[in-house]
């Protein structure tokens, strides 16, 4: 076991924009792609990951100081620390479970896609590790190998499944053809916000309003630009923290610089795919035609960067620092995640056809439910180190994360594996539910392709 361990853990030291691109290449050439196409597309795909990352790094960089600000001008302090998700990855990687959940995360994929159960293969490995930490909670709360197991494979199962289910609408938003999300953190709010759209087409005047980006800047002008929308957001933010002029024009020029360029890499990144997908589903469709229409899952970083996306993270950004300060019963400030907001509420964005206000109407509720949860997750994070044998540097208190550490599914899985009879009994209504309205969806989604093919 540990051998496997060592293995795995040497395949996961490379960074995405490495592995990926590796993946992909394997993939191109198992389907038969030429081989120089087949080497520019996954060296496109890195390029255009490390163009993702180093803009969106950047971009932390820059809001991470301004965060900090607002929370000194504020006065609060609160005895649990938001650390953001890196340390809850580096936890998941380093658990003594970790070797055999990855290799069943893995397996009921295989088998589902063999199976026909699914139509996506989610080669996002490195994101595995979502699944693993619900599977890690559960088994150091009643050190049951068979619930432990039994929670990472529901959990990646229903990702696999609300992949499927966002794909048409996420190859609409994004224009990749055979990309779908399997990031358990954003695809999880994909059928919340699928519901919340269609009841905000109940409410008039709201349901009337066109807010994505090229609606904007049509009724706008200028001022719909996105990244002069990126400006005026980085203004209110440097006055909040109390900048000096020249301090908030620079952080309100940076934020429209990353609101700019990260469409761009994201075009980059599209570039490489799409090639490498379309040769996919060709092989597969002409060797296998009952296998047409299959999926690749990906990281939420594909989408990450697309104007209505960073716009609806940088809207939320002060509502959910506000929040955290007038809710009672919310125990940190959401300091070390509040950056990664975008990756949290793509999929929002994605089942709002980019439009922004129902984006943020949504996402609020989402927000509150994100902060009350990491809060209550946050012993159980700060033991589950402890067991991993994780130490914070410079820091031995109770820790969480607000976006990763907050999520509603995994929280929902951890509740139910947990013996809770609410989280039980809403988990078979909720079930039976999606599942029957993804199945419409999904037969109603195939069904407008085909019609749209044959016109």
């Amino acid at each position: 076991m540990n051998h496997v361990k060592e293995v795995i853990t040497y395949i996961l030291s490379f960074k995405p924009y490495v592995l990926l691109p590796l993946l992909m290449l394997l993939f191109s050439i198992g389907f038969r792609m030429p081989i120089k196409k087949g080497i520019s597309s996954a060296l496109t795909i890195g390029i255009g990951f490390i163009g993702v990352f180093t803009f969106f790094d950047f971009f932390v960089q820059t809001i991470a100081p301004v965060v900090e600000s607002l929370v000194a001008r504020t006065g609060l302090h609160y005895n649990i620390l938001d650390v953001g998700w890196t340390p809850l990855a580096a936890i998941t990687w380093s658990y003594k479970l970790t070797p055999l959940l990855l290799l069943i995360v893995l397996g009921i994929n295989v088998i589902m896609f063999f199976l026909k159960w699914t139509d996506t293969i989610n080669v996002d490995i490195w994101n595995y590790w979502h699944f693993i930490l619900i599977g890690a909670i559960v088994y150091e709360t009643g050190h049951n190998i068979i619930l432990a197991i039994l929670s990472t494979l529901l959990s990646a199962a229903l990702v696999t499944k609300l992949a499927d289910w966002s794909a048409p609408a996420m190859k609409k938003f994004s224009k990749l053809p055979g990309i779908c999300c399997t990031t358990l953190t954003a695809v999880s709010y994909y059928p919340v916000a699928a519901l919340g759209d269609k009841l905000i087409d109940k409410i008039p005047f709201i349901n009337k309003i066109n807010a994505d980006p090229e609606s904007i800047k049509e009724k706008l002008g200028l001022l719909g630009e996105p990244p002069v929308i990126g400006v005026i957001l980085g203004v209110f933010l440097g006055v909040g923290a109390g900048y000096d002029f020249k301090d908030t024009l620079e952080v309100s020029f940076k934020i429209a610089a990353v609101v700019h360029i990260l469409p761009m890499m994201c075009g980059i990144l599209g570039k490489g795919l799409v090639p490498i997908s379309e040769s996919i589903q060709k092989t597969l469709s002409d060797k296998y035609p009952e296998m047409k229409g299959k999926y690749i899952g990906l990281d939420i970083a594909v989408i990450m960067g697309t104007p209505s996306v960073v716009v609806t993270g940088l809207l939320l950004m002060p509502v959910a620092f506000i929040l955290a300060f007038l809710l009672p019963g919310v125990g940190f400030i959401p300091i070390g995640d509040l950056p990664n907001i975008m990756g949290a509420v793509a999929m929002i964005v994605v089942a709002t056809r980019g439009n922004i206000i129902r984006a943020f109407i949504i996402s609020v509720p989402i927000i509150v439910g994100k902060l009350f949860i990491a809060t209550a997750m946050a012993e159980r994070y700060t033991e589950l180190a402890k067991a991993a044998q994780y130490h914070l540097k410079g820091y031995d208190g109770i820790f969480t994360s607000f976006l990763d550490g907050g999520n509603i599914l995994r929280y929902w899985i951890i509740k139910c594996f947990d013996g809770n009879v609410i989280a039980i009994a809403s988990a078979a209504i909720l079930l039976v539910g999606t599942f029957y309205w993804g199945f419409k969806k999904v037969k109603s989604d195939k069904l407008h392709t085909v019609s749209a093919d044959t016109e």
